[in-house]
C-alpha cells in the first residue's frame, strides 16, 4: 500500500533500570529521527502511524496524546522535529498503569501493583505506592492524562473478553484488560474523536466492536491505519 515500516526498541523498565518516562522518549525521540531522514529514506513525514502491544501500546497513546515534544530551538536537528502522530493502532493497551484509575473503571486492587514492572516503572518503593508523590507520577505517566481536542484517530484491539475481575481473574487479564480500551473510548467519544475498541466476547470467544456491534462492524489494524494514511487503495 506504500506505507514504510520501523521497528522500533525502546528500554526496558526491569532491564535496563529505566523508569518513567524513559521508554516514553525513547519512542519519541526514534520518531524525530525518522522524520529528520523523511527525505533520505523517502518517507511523507506528515503521515504517520505508531502501533505496538501492551507496553508498546502504552508509548504509542503518549505519543498520540502528548503535545508535540520537538524544541524548535534546539541545537540538535532532531530534537527539533515534531513527535505528533496521525493515528494509532494498538492492541492489548493501556490508557494509564495508574491502579486507582484501574479501581475506578472496574479492576479492583490490587491490581498493576502485583505486576513486576510496577515499582521500577514509577522508581517507587512498595511503602510509596500510595502516596502523593506517587499519584503525581501516575498522572504524569498515564496518557489519558494528555487527551485534547487535537488527539489522533485510535484503533485498540484486545485478546480479552471484557469480563468481571475478582480474586481469581489472572494477573495477565488484569493489566491487559479491555476496560482500559473502553475508557478511553468514553473520553475520545466526548471529544468526537474516533476510536475504535476490540474484544472477544461470546462463547465463541469471537472479535466484536465495542457498543455491541456484529462481527461485520470488526476492523482491522491495517484496514484502520491505511484509511488513516490516506492509502485505501
Amino acid at each position: 500500500a506504500g506505507i514504510s515500516v520501523a521497528a522500533v526498541n525502546y528500554r526496558f523498565t526491569i532491564a535496563n533500570k529505566a523508569h518513567a518516562p524513559a521508554a516514553y522518549l525513547d519512542g519519541a525521540r526514534a520518531l524525530q529521527f525518522l522524520r529528520h531522514n523523511a527525505e533520505k529514506w523517502n518517507l511523507n513525514p506528515g503521515f504517520v502511524a505508531s502501533t505496538g502491544g501492551s507496553a508498546g501500546a502504552g508509548i504509542s497513546m503518549y505519543m498520540a496524546f502528548h503535545e508535540d515534544l520537538a524544541d524548535p530551538d534546539s541545537a540538535d536537528p532532531i530534537a527539533r522535529q515534531s513527535t505528533r502522530l496521525t493515528c494509532i493502532a494498538v492492541t492489548n493497551g493501556q490508557c494509564s498503569y495508574d491502579p486507582r484509575f484501574a479501581e475506578k473503571i472496574g479492576i479492583p486492587r490490587p491490581n498493576f501493583e502485583q505486576h513486576q514492572f510496577f515499582l521500577p516503572f514509577y522508581d517507587i518503593t512498595e511503602d510509596e505506592i500510595d502516596t502523593p508523590c506517587a499519584y503525581q507520577l501516575y498522572e504524569e505517566a498515564a496518557p489519558i492524562t494528555y487527551l485534547s481536542q487535537d488527539a489522533p484517530p485510535a484503533w485498540l484491539s484486545y485478546g480479552h473478553p471484557d469480563a468481571d475481575v475478582d480474586e481469581n481473574t489472572p494477573l495477565g487479564l488484569i493489566v491487559h484488560h479491555p476496560k482500559f480500551g473502553i475508557a478511553l473510548k468514553e473520553r475520545l467519544d466526548e471529544l468526537g474523536i474516533e476510536c475504535v475498541v476490540q474484544y472477544l466476547d461470546g462463547p465463541e470467544g469471537k472479535l466484536v466492536r465495542h457498543y455491541g456491534q456484529a462481527e461485520d462492524g470488526v476492523i482491522s489494524e491495517v484496514e484502520f491505519v491505511c484509511k488513516h494514511l490516506g492509502r485505501t487503495d
